[in-house]
């Protein structure tokens, strides 16, 4: 008995190492792969619908098949048949792959039949991998470090007393050479009162007249200015509910002006984009790249990521879909022309063909959007005085072009020469 008993007990002792060891070597088997290179093809094939600590179109990846084989049992092989053709392994009547199918809204996985055994193998090393220690937040702010000696508290303390002995030193050297002097009966001389320096001012009358046609012409000057500037909201700056870095966008990604402001092209206003354009990059862009992050805390104290939080709490989105909650987002509106003034942004877009830079400034460096142009009369006609109107492969100049040219003997027609002067071409 006592021989079976520790058969037995051989067998489970080894069951049980066999059971720990296959553990051990599922929870490494995916850093047989190369992090770095999985980290190139994660960006590439999943990072559009998956985050790895946060859930997206797809659920979140980090620790994928230490969790799979943990809570489901599942192993390499199963991760491989779902990566290469997830629709397949859900049509053979898998239990699982049904469940998450349904689970994330019947949205299928793409195949990706090309991944070879080690590509999935780089891929679930990079899930697998420790997150990245986040890097210190630098402020800027220059610590003060007090070195060792007198205070500078207590220097200005002993001169404000100095002064002060001082002080009474020199009222005291006063009240005894007064003494001095009654006591050798010596008489203080007192000198006559002399005329205020603003009643002398006020008896000359040539003073008097100067000073007032010298108000006179400084108050106009200054009231001329003011008056001049009302309405002119050059360098108009506002902060805007949502923080947008035109400098990123524009400037950095190069996204053109026009993919967001479209009905510059067409119509009379360039509109403000619809959140859902916002949308089209940021389903899949939750987050900002980390050199990026730390680049707009410390030189501009802009959170961006939380920014983006922003815009999924406006157009309602948890990170897989929409909620359908959704919040309206108060633009501030910078440039604005009075209502008696018409301005076609199409005409100058599509026809003229100009550069949004040619109003709006450096677009493309401003992390702030603002006002760069003054907009005024003066600045509109001066611009149609100093810029040539394309004719090239336009017919409709053609025919006008030709007359225009002949009647001011020029090649080249400005936009004055083409009635960009006239009153009702900007006032109705």
């Amino acid at each position: 008995m006592k021989h079976v008993i520790y058969r037995n007990l051989t067998s489970q002792i080894l069951r049980l190492g066999f059971i720990l060891l296959l553990t051990f070597s599922t929870s490494l088997n995916a850093q047989e792969g190369d992090p770095a290179n999985g980290k190139s093809l994660f960006n590439a094939n999943c990072a559009a619908c998956h985050k790895l600590n946060k859930p997206m179109t797809g659920p979140a990846l980090a620790n994928v098949e230490q969790r799979l084989y943990e809570e489901e049992g599942l192993d390499r092989e199963w991760l491989n048949k779902w990566i290469r053709n997830s629709s397949a392994l859900i049509k053979s009547g898998d239990a699982y792959a049904n469940k998450i199918y349904n689970e994330w809204n019947q949205v299928a996985m793409n195949a990706f039949p090309q991944l070879s055994d080690q590509d999935i193998s780089d891929i679930l090393a990079y899930t697998a991998a420790p997150p990245p220690a986040p890097a210190p937040v630098e402020t800027g702010a220059e610590v003060m470090v007090q070195e060792p000696g007198i205070s500078n508290d207590l220097i200005l303390g002993a001169l404000a007393v100095l002064f002060a002995l001082l002080a009474l030193a020199l009222i005291l050297v006063k009240r005894t050479l007064n003494r001095f002097a009654e006591a050798k009966g010596i008489e203080a001389v007192i000198e006559e009162k002399r005329i205020p320096i603003w009643k002398a001012f006020v008896q000359n009358q040539f003073l008097v007249l100067v000073s007032v046609i010298f108000l006179l012409l400084a108050s106009g000057y200054f009231a001329y200015g003011y008056f001049m500037q009302i309405g002119i909201d050059q360098g108009y700056e506002p902060v805007q509910p949502i923080h947008y870095s035109h400098r990123i966008h524009a400037g950095e990604n190069g996204i053109d002006c026009k993919y967001c402001h479209s009905s510059a092209r067409v119509s009379k206003h360039s509109g403000i984009p619809s959140l859902n354009i916002c949308m089209n990059c940021h389903k899949a862009i939750g987050e900002v790249a980390e050199a990026t992050q730390q680049e707009g805390i410390k030189e501009f104290g802009v959170d961006y990521n939380a920014e983006i939080q922003k815009l999924y709490e406006a157009v309602g989105w948890d990170g897989t879909g929409y909620t359908g909650e959704t919040q309206p987002v108060k633009w501030i509106r910078i440039h604005n022309l009075p209502d008696f003034a018409y301005f076609n942004h199409s005409q100058h877009v599509s026809v003229a063909g100009l550069e949004c830079q040619t109003c709006h400034g450096p677009v493309e460096e401003m992390e702030i959007m603002y006002q760069h142009s003054p907009l005024t009369m003066g600045w509109c006609i001066n611009c149609h005085r100093e810029t040539n109107v394309k004719v090239k492969d336009n017919g409709y100049y053609t025919k006008i072009h030709e007359q225009l040219s002949k009647k001011y003997g020029v090649e080249q027609l400005t936009a004055a020469q083409m009635g960009g002067l006239e009153c009702g071409k900007c006032h109705y």
